[in-house]
C-alpha cells in the first residue's frame, strides 16, 4: 500500500516538471457592468357595474338604486398614477347626471353616475378632481378601489334593458 502512495506522488511530480507552469502565465482581467430598465407599467381591471332592476313607481319612486363596482390596479413598485373613467357611449343623453344608459331597442335614456365615495359626493370622471389619485405604489399587489354607482330616483323610462360601456384609464 506504501508503494502505491509513494509512486502516485512520483507520477504527479513527474507530470508538474514536464507541464508548463501556468503560476509564470500571468493573468489579466476585466470588469463590466450588468444593467436592466424595469418598465414602468400597469394594467387595469373592472368589475362590471350591474344595477339589475329599477322600479321608478315603486321602489325607486323616491330613492334611488345604488351599486358598487371596481377597479383593480397592478403597477410596478414605485409607480405614481392616475385612474380615471370616461363619461360612457351615451354621456350627451344624460338628464341631470353625467352619464345614461341606452334602450337595446329604442332611443330612449337612463341616466346614472359613478362616484368615488359611498356618499355620492365626488363624481369619478377623467380630470382633476374627478380622478382618483393612489399613493405610490408600494410594491407589486394589486390595489382595489370601489366605484359607487346611482341611478336617481323617479326617471320616466320606458321598460326593457339599458346600457352603457365605460373605460377606466390608468395614467402612469
Amino acid at each position: 500500500m506504501m508503494k502505491s502512495a509513494h509512486r502516485l506522488r512520483y507520477l504527479t511530480s513527474l507530470a508538474m516538471i514536464f507541464m508548463p507552469s501556468l503560476a509564470m502565465a500571468g493573468s489579466a482581467t476585466s470588469a463590466f457592468r450588468v444593467t436592466a430598465t424595469l418598465d414602468p407599467t400597469c394594467t387595469v381591471q373592472t368589475t362590471p357595474a350591474t344595477f339589475g332592476h329599477y322600479n321608478p313607481l315603486t321602489t325607486h319612486a323616491a330613492t334611488p338604486l345604488d351599486i358598487t363596482s371596481s377597479v383593480t390596479i397592478t403597477c410596478s413598485k414605485g409607480m405614481a398614477t392616475t385612474i380615471g373613467l370616461d363619461r360612457g357611449l351615451h354621456a350627451d343623453y344624460a338628464q341631470g347626471t353625467t352619464r345614461a344608459m341606452k334602450h337595446v331597442l329604442r332611443d330612449e335614456y337612463l341616466s346614472y353616475d359613478l362616484y368615488q365615495d359611498a356618499v355620492h359626493a365626488t363624481l369619478w370622471g377623467t380630470s382633476g378632481v374627478h380622478l382618483v389619485v393612489p399613493p405610490v405604489a408600494p410594491d407589486t399587489k394589486p390595489r382595489t378601489y370601489l366605484i359607487f354607482g346611482r341611478v336617481p330616483a323617479g326617471q320616466d323610462v320606458s321598460i326593457g334593458h339599458y346600457h352603457d360601456t365605460i373605460v377606466a384609464i390608468v395614467n402612469f
